[in-house]
């Protein structure tokens, strides 16, 4: 299984580039490359920006201007495994053991698109996908739709293979996993500076 970090937004609503903004001391970036190094992978970056590349190799788009949906197409386009995981640049919260197990998950099930619920909403921006999706993901971006359930679900749909959403809490629940960060905050964006704000406060507030 190859993984990537998607980086390839344009940070609008931030104003600067999100991957580049420190949490401890470390870029965003780095935060997403070091979780997915400590559980055995070799991440790439798909979206290439001024200075990403000096973190990890780097995956430009082939469609641009396409979104994270452009991004999973870059990097389905490169793959040489049948299944990839995708980790998003702005979910920082988001444990390393929990990209550990959603990827067993898919080695397991081996199916088209493995994608976690939380609080009932698809997170497909930290979710595993299979080589399979290409095709279909082409024809939604060729067809100018850039929206990655809406592909993900028309690709099952086409391909008669239902994906494998699961809830996190549920999970959660059963594996009985550390929760130092509370559950509801794993899959929190920090797309806003009101939102790094909050992050940031919250983080302090924790470890002081």
């Amino acid at each position: 299984m190859n993984a990537f970090v998607l980086a390839g937004g344009a940070s609008s609503r931030m104003g600067r580039d999100k991957a580049l903004i420190e949490l401890d001391g470390r870029p965003l970036i780095q935060h997403a490359l070091d979780k997915l190094r400590t559980i055995g992978f070799a991440p790439r970056i798909v979206g290439s920006r001024p200075g990403l590349a000096s973190f990890a190799p780097v995956i430009s788009d082939n469609i641009a201007h396409s979104g994270p949906l452009g991004g999973i197409e870059a990097a389905l386009a490169l793959t040489d495994t049948q299944q990839n995981l995708f980790l998003a640049v702005d979910i920082p919260l988001l444990p390393a053991f929990f990209l550990r197990w959603i990827a067993d998950r898919a080695v397991i099930t081996e199916a088209l698109a493995t994608i976690p619920l939380s609080q009932d909403r698809p997170q497909p921006l930290c979710g595993v996908y299979s080589r399979a999706l290409l095709p279909h993901i082409q024809t939604a971006l060729s067809m100018g739709h850039a929206k990655v359930m809406q592909a993900i679900e028309s690709a099952a749909q086409a391909a008669l293979t239902p994906i494998d959403f699961f809830h996190v809490e549920s999970i959660a629940s059963a594996q009985s996993w550390p929760q130092p960060i509370p559950l509801h905050r794993w899959f929190q964006n920090i797309n806003s500076p009101a939102d790094l704000e909050n992050l940031m406060l919250e983080h302090f507030a924790r470890i002081e």
